[in-house]
């Protein structure tokens, strides 16, 4: 098999893990209350953790599928997940997906690969200091903190933070790996030890993030973090690793086209049913049944004065 052959093979697999972890998490997320209580009852879950070992092993191999395919390839395949989601869910849901959600799952696919294809490049070959990984984690937490206030609409809130913290995760990750994978000096180094405690942190933000985010259903909270995810990793890789856009103006013009569909795509699975049905509350069987007695009008009448 050759290399690309196998890049996209990885790439496969590991958007078909970050679905299925996404849809547990969204079934998880539907039955767990707010408070302390929820999120005890979800760490105490075997699902919720089956879920974790999921996006594990689909993050282990995005990063061996980034080893045999260049970013133009293997980044643009992840965002099958979000179209293998949506059915996905619709189907342990036991019910079919909506045109609506068709339709905005296509558009958003389509705005994120011309974001892609316009902010990928060659393999990388920098890395990020201490002092810009401490400064890009603050300014991450400091967003993820006006994102996460209590008011209106946390879901996609709370899906955008989640998008910033993985983003930046994956670009934390890339120093890490181009750090580790440099032969010229030692293998754990002050960088190295910093800045892979700053991606473990950040990736378990996201997870909870997201968990919460799909507290409302799947498929805008999931379109969110798949747009925002590359867009924050590429804010980091133009702004500090001298990355830059591909194609001169046009491919400027192509980003902001393809930001502009990804969003209206967002704005249509806003729209969508969520993933699962309302369940309708029991009732308790002790309670008696009342049956329904006719009302007889009244006699009273009131005379104006």
């Amino acid at each position: 098999m050759s290399a690309t052959l196998l890049a996209v093979a990885l790439s496969l697999v590991s958007a078909a893990a970050y679905a299925a972890a996404a849809v547990a998490q969204e079934r998880l997320a539907s039955r767990v209350t707010e408070g302390e209580s929820g999120v005890l009852r979800m760490l105490g879950s075997g699902v919720w953790w089956s879920s974790v070992g999921l996006n594990a092993s689909a993050a282990l191999l995005h990063v061996a599928a980034l080893k045999y395919g260049p970013l133009t390839l293997v980044q643009p395949l992840g965002a099958l997940t979000l179209v293998a989601a949506v059915p996905l869910g619709a189907r342990l849901a036991g019910r079919r997906v909506t045109r609506l959600e068709w339709r905005g799952t296509g558009l958003t696919l389509i705005g994120l690969g011309a974001l892609l294809l316009t902010a990928s490049g060659p393999a990388p070959d920098d890395t990020l200091t201490v002092p810009e990984a401490l400064v890009v984690a603050a300014s991450t937490m400091a967003v993820i903190g006006i994102l996460s206030r209590p008011g209106a609409r946390p879901g996609l809130r709370h899906a955008t933070a989640s998008g910033f913290a993985s983003g930046v995760a994956s670009a934390l990750t890339q120093t890490v790996t181009v750090a580790v994978t440099d032969r010229s000096g030692p293998l754990f180094t002050p960088q190295v030890v910093i800045v892979a405690v700053l991606v473990a942190a950040f990736a378990a933000g996201g997870l909870l993030l997201s968990q919460t985010a799909y507290r409302g259903g799947l498929g805008a909270p999931l379109a969110v973090v798949t747009l925002t995810n590359p867009v924050a990793a590429s804010v980091i890789g133009v702004a500090l690793l001298g990355e830059r856009l591909q194609g001169g103006a046009g491919g400027i013009l192509l980003a902001v086209a393809g930001a502009a569909v990804a969003a209206y795509g967002v704005v249509v699975l806003t729209r969508s049913p969520r993933t699962l049905p309302v369940v309708e509350e029991a009732v308790p069987e002790f309670l008696p049944s009342i049956p329904a007695q006719p009302v007889e009008p009244t006699a009273l009448h009131l005379s104006r004065p």
